[in-house]
């Protein structure tokens, strides 16, 4: 039973764990299935973004719209633009082969990217469900914000 009057306090406590890590308030508040259920939706949403388009599909730098409502996802996302940033730009993993049509369009040296970036729809359907996971937890979030806990909706009127 959701929290609909006005007298019942919002817990902002589960909120900020929900924002941590998705399905995490819910849990706090007693409600473990839920939260699970939440939990693997949203990390499994996320998690089949980067299985379909690869890590980059997540990128501050290139994308930051779209990063906008993957971060929402939580400290997840924050991690796949780490390994992003740290390994696929920068040549770590993967090589480095110059952009096609690059010299082109921008002047001065070549661009570069890495063997492992995703291109075309791959790319676009991965991060379109990073940002759906992104927008599921905020969903997630509202409800932990607004729901009482176990003990009080058990509890008799």
């Amino acid at each position: 039973m959701a929290n609909h009057e006005s007298d019942q306090p919002l817990n902002f406590q589960a909120a900020a764990l929900g924002v941590f890590f998705p399905g995490l308030g819910q849990i706090s508040l007693g409600h473990t299935r839920r939260g699970l259920y939440a939990m693997i939706g949203v990390v499994g949403l996320f998690l089949g973004g980067i299985l379909i388009g690869g890590v980059d599909v997540v990128d501050k730098k290139e994308d930051r719209l779209w990063f906008y409502l993957q971060v929402c996802a939580g400290p997840i996302a924050l991690a796949a633009d780490w390994v992003n940033s740290s390994y696929v730009r920068t040549g770590k993993v993967g090589e480095l082969v110059p952009t096609p049509g690059g010299s082109l369009v921008q002047r001065g040296p070549e661009p570069k990217v890495s063997t492992y970036k995703s291109i075309t729809y791959a790319n676009e359907i991965g991060t379109l469900y990073c940002a759906l996971a992104g927008l599921l937890n905020v969903v997630v979030v509202i409800d932990a914000l607004q729901r009482l806990p176990r003990e009080l909706e058990e509890a008799p009127s």
